[in-house]
């Protein structure tokens, strides 16, 4: 029976053995007799640990007592506060000017007897908050408007008259409306949150980040969505370990916005449902052109390239893509000897192999990569970036300069979607990085 306490391996109890004392043999009662001899200079140790970690606390109170600072500094050092720390601050800030707006209002009657009485218009501290914050704090500048509004009733002397008593009551009736409104906007945040959720988990099954090993080759990916509420856009890619090897696509969908996700979603779900069955990968490209036509508008098509690996080899279908590009030895395009259509305008797919001989690479990409320009328009030098970008020794580090080495050039964010797909035969050698 196997030691339920903390015994070491092969410690083994029997029924009885939790009540029954423990003999001690002379050898281990001299080696514990030793062991309390040194035990007295253990305290030090202790006492040393504890010194460090009451330092390591006293450090951490004194840099959270700078963290109102640091903003400025951050901005000085880096031009720009980053979006949500920008944000918390403005909101920070803004938190007394809804009272400050009913103090405003309320001064210039409680001190000067002529002004004639303005309590409704303290109903703009309370819809100031409504608007910019939740219910509890509207709560708060509906109190202080309502305590505002009875004390210059009262310093008018107009507390039991019928106007006061309409004025006072419009006040508390608009004051419970901007509560109401205030709690009707955070139920639409919190179903926005909701809403959003989900669309990122939907969007994360249609475009999978990839960075594994998969029947013997390496995959490794990075995606960039131009878009800002969005993960997905008309660029595309997937992976495919079928009975007749991995196979790849990545590709194109004409246009932005809505439909070209729409698109993206239904070239994706039919590479899925049919690179397991095609024989060939111009079977493949056939069947899935067919699938997408009855989608696909008179001006709509999908700009695609196929990859199939087997051992020492790749077999490429590019129908009007960026074609491949093959680093090794050399850094070179692949290009089709026939042009191809994109899917959608009839495409007569061709196949034509290319040999991987062992450390070579496949970038797959779109064109979200050669259509890059720096601010003076020029182009993005797709050859000898990558030549560079690939001598990386891991695949994930080579995209990752790449994709650097592009915002760079580009000297902003990027304006276009970009699909980047990487494969290594896992059995070749990484290549050594020559300085």
């Amino acid at each position: 029976m196997a030691a339920t306490g903390g015994g070491g391996e092969g410690d083994e109890r029997w029924p009885g053995d939790a009540t029954r004392p423990t003999r001690r043999l002379p050898a281990q009662l001299g080696i514990e007799k030793r062991a309390r001899r040194r035990l007295p200079a253990q305290p030090d140790i202790g006492r040393r640990a504890r010194r460090r970690l009451h330092t390591q606390r006293d450090t951490e109170r004194r840099s959270r007592r700078r963290l109102p600072t640091r903003p400025g500094i951050e901005k000085r050092a880096q031009g720009r506060l980053s979006v949500p720390l920008a944000a918390e601050w403005r909101a920070r800030w803004l938190l007394p000017a809804p009272l400050i707006a009913c103090l405003l209002i309320a001064v210039p009657d409680l001190l000067v007897s002529r002004v004639p009485p303005l309590i409704t218009l303290l109903l703009i501290g309370p819809l100031l908050a409504c608007v910019r914050f939740g219910v509890r704090h509207t709560v708060m500048v509906c109190c202080w408007s309502a305590a505002l509004g009875l004390a210059m009733g009262i310093g008018d002397g107009s507390v039991p008259g019928f106007d006061f008593g309409v004025q006072w009551s419009g006040l508390l009736l608009g004051c419970a409306f901007t509560v109401y409104a205030a709690r009707q906007r955070e139920r639409l945040i919190v179903a926005l949150a909701r809403t959003r959720e989900v669309a990122r988990i939907t969007q994360e099954a249609i475009l999978r980040p990839i960075s594994r090993t998969l029947d013997g080759t390496q995959v490794h990916t990075r995606y960039h969505c131009a878009a800002r509420e969005s993960t997905v856009g008309g660029d595309l890619y997937d992976v495919a370990v079928t009975p007749y090897g991995l196979r790849v696509l990545v590709g194109d969908v004409r246009g932005h916005g809505l439909d070209a996700v729409r698109l993206t979603a239904e070239t994706i779900a039919g590479f899925r449902e049919l690179a397991y069955t095609a024989p060939t990968l111009t079977a493949l490209t056939g069947a899935l052109d067919a699938r997408l036509a009855p989608e696909l508008g008179p001006e709509d098509f999908v700009t695609a390239v196929f990859a199939e690996f087997s051992p020492g080899e790749v077999r490429l279908v590019n129908c009007g893509h960026p074609p491949p590009l093959r680093s090794g030895h050399r850094v070179e395009f692949l290009e089709p000897l026939v042009p191809t259509p994109p899917l959608g305008l009839r495409p007569d797919p061709r196949q034509y192999r290319v040999r991987l001989q062992p450390g070579d690479r496949l970038l797959l990409y779109t064109d979200g990569l050669t259509e890059a320009r720096d601010p003076e328009g020029t182009p993005f030098p797709v050859l000898g970036e990558a030549a560079l970008a690939l001598r990386e020794p891991l695949p994930q580090e080579a995209l990752h300069t790449l994709y650097t080495r592009l915002t760079a050039h580009t000297g902003t964010t990027l304006t276009d979607d970009l699909a980047l797909v990487l494969c290594q035969p896992a059995a070749s050698p990484i290549p050594v990085r020559t300085l």
